[in-house]
């Protein structure tokens, strides 16, 4: 079998004459982008499993009872957990990503990617397999579940970017990285569709079963398809290794060496990244936190099909990303317009869009259609960003692109919890004109990151980010 296997390799690497999208990079792209999708589906799955885990009948009670039949408990568990109690079961693996970002932003460029990514998405499939045997313990195990697998995930966000610099020619990276990325766009769409009927015929620990499953078969595939370098993949054609290596002839050696962190600090190229960086998700995290109470106070909309439209902008926006990593492409490619221009209209996309059409919901959506149509555009348009600021960091620093998207991700999500914190103030202080007031402090945000983007951002290796050569008299 092992010679067979082998012989099967040598012939695909002689007969792939000319490299494509049935390539190898693309292959690791598509898992990337199912890694992703796992481990969206992993954490958001909770989010719609809670309304079955959580009997409202008794709120003062926070001891684990059930009101249902014994053959129903075992099914559909119930627990008297009260609100604030969910939300910090819910926020919990968020603590935990973010305990991880930088760590592992910086090991990242020393140690083997496939190991790492591969690690911890075997330790978060395991978590969420354990996360109902967890709920029965009681809410503590739990939270600590949640922490552990929020360190997961961060490892498999923040390590796998680093990959790229070795797999994608600079042609392609737009292509590649938003393939990749498009797995946590897609995931809420499919999980929000599956999960409640999930829910209903086989009980709630079962989703929990069935996206932990998926994410151990998914290790499986990974360790066995996936290499950290394209010279030691024994399935990539001649053609392939050799054009992925000569397009990346002339970046910088992605060697680590010791952070210039001064010189990062006084970069304005690099606070550019991350002011727009941190936009999109304050913008993304607003959105997609609320837009079911905006259709549930605003249609009043029973939860079906609140959970269906609240699902629909993700769709787009996993189409939106995908359009803007081959449109990014196709204008490099065609010599349409040079590298940084094209930053700059993705980022003018991903940025502003979302605020044109969040005005529009306020003062042009005069009924139902104009509404959902006016909140999917400013859902899916935020993907954009996709081919704009969030990577950037890979044109002007490749060589730590790993830990500068750590950092990115660092501050994103402060101001992703900031988000959710001061948006939910609004709506609690001032009902009647809360909407606006978030959607206007969204645009002003959003304004002066577009400002500051566009008047500092770069699209060439910085000095900063360039090999070093010492030399000695």
């Amino acid at each position: 079998m092992e010679h067979q296997g082998a012989s099967l390799c040598w012939l695909w690497r002689w007969w792939r004459p000319v490299p494509g999208f049935c390539s190898i990079r693309y292959c690791l792209a598509v898992l990337l982008h199912a890694c992703n999708f796992v481990i969206m589906a992993q954490r958001i799955c909770l989010s719609l499993t809670m309304v079955a885990m959580v009997n409202m009948t008794d709120p003062q009670d926070l001891t684990n009872t059930s009101t249902k039949t014994e053959l129903d408990y075992v099914k559909n568990p119930v627990y008297n957990w009260s609100p604030d109690i969910q939300g910090i079961i819910f926020s919990s693996i968020f603590y935990g990503a973010v305990a991880v970002q930088l760590p592992v932003g910086y090991l990242s460029g020393i140690y083997s990617i496939k190991k790492m990514v591969g690690s911890a998405l075997f330790f978060s499939s395991v978590l969420s397999l354990f996360t109902p045997p967890a709920a029965q313990v009681g809410k503590t195990l739990i939270i600590v579940c949640r922490v552990a697998q929020g360190m997961a995930q961060g490892t498999v966000t923040a390590a796998q970017h680093e990959m790229w610099i070795k797999w994608a020619p600079p042609l392609e990276r737009g292509r590649l990285t938003s393939i990749c990325l498009s797995g946590f766009l897609l995931a809420p769409f499919i999980v929000m569709l599956v999960s409640g009927f999930i829910c209903d015929l086989l009980g709630w620990p079962m989703v929990f079963y069935i996206f932990g499953a998926c994410g151990c078969v998914l290790c499986l595939i990974w360790f066995v398809l996936v290499y950290d370098d394209p010279k030691d993949h024994p399935c990539i054609s001649i053609s392939e290794k050799e054009y992925i290596i000569s397009s990346l002839a002339q970046q910088a050696s992605s060697s680590r060496q010791s952070l210039p962190i001064k010189a990062m600090l006084k970069s304005l190229p690099l606070w550019a990244i991350f002011l727009s960086g941190s936009a999109f998700i304050w913008t993304n995290t607003l959105l997609v936190t609320y837009t079911p109470t905006f259709i549930s106070t605003k249609l009043h909309v029973d939860i079906k099909k609140n959970g269906l439209l609240s699902g629909l902008p993700y769709l787009f926006a996993c189409i939106c990303g995908l359009l803007a990593g081959h449109m990014s492409d196709y204008f490099l490619s065609r010599n349409i317009f040079n590298l940084l221009t094209i930053r700059k209209l993705f980022t003018i996309l991903g940025i502003l869009s979302p605020v044109i059409f969040s005005m529009c919901l306020l003062y042009l959506s005069f009924n139902f259609y104009s509404t959902i149509i006016f909140l999917t555009l400013a859902n899916a348009t935020t993907s954009f960003c996709l081919a704009g600021p969030l990577i950037n960091a890979l044109d002007i620093a490749p060589r730590y692109y790993g830990f500068l998207k750590a950092v990115t991700a660092v501050i994103g999500m402060i101001g992703a919890l900031i988000s959710s914190t001061v948006t939910g103030l609004i709506l609690n202080q001032d009902p009647e004109f809360s909407w606006h007031k978030i959607f206007f402090l969204m645009a002003g945000i959003n304004m002066t990151s577009i400002i500051f983007y566009l008047i500092f951002a770069k699209a060439e290796i910085q000095e900063w980010a360039t090999e070093k050569q010492n030399t000695r008299l």
